[in-house]
């Protein structure tokens, strides 16, 4: 069992992390209004352009991994192929989901470290992944 302090140290960081999320995702949607969208004339509704395939990861409280992928439907590449990926670069993948809306597909892997003290380098990850995916 943690101790409070223990406890209440985890929470801030999480707080913390949550913040700096909160505004990568401000800094993201101001840019996209900035001129990266179209308006629908048949249904009004805005959509916007996105430069396919969509690689994204985040790290998350502790030692775990959030990975997003987001794909058309004619993709090159099988989810057992990026569970290679995550778990040749030292973690292991948890759960994974799969959605498909319209012509896009997304892919949502959580893996944690197998070894918690060394972790997992995430930006060695994303590159193999994106090399792996386009």
């Amino acid at each position: 069992m943690q101790s409070r302090q223990h406890q209440l140290d985890g929470a801030g960081t999480y707080i913390k992390l949550l913040e700096k999320r909160v505004e990568e995702l401000k800094a993201r949607r101001a840019a996209l209004a900035m001129g990266n969208h179209d308006s629908t004339a048949n249904d009004g509704n805005t959509s916007i352009k996105i430069e396919m395939p969509v690689v994204e990861l985040r790290e998350c409280l502790g030692s775990s991994l959030e990975v997003v992928l987001i794909t058309g439907l004619k993709k090159n590449f099988t989810i057992s192929e990026v569970i290679g990926v995550i778990e040749g670069e030292g973690a292991e993948v948890v759960s994974a989901r799969l959605s498909a809306v319209g012509d896009k597909v997304f892919h949502t892997l959580h893996a944690q470290a197998k070894v918690c003290r060394v972790g997992v380098d995430t930006a060695k990850v994303c590159q193999r992944l994106k090399e792996l995916v386009r």
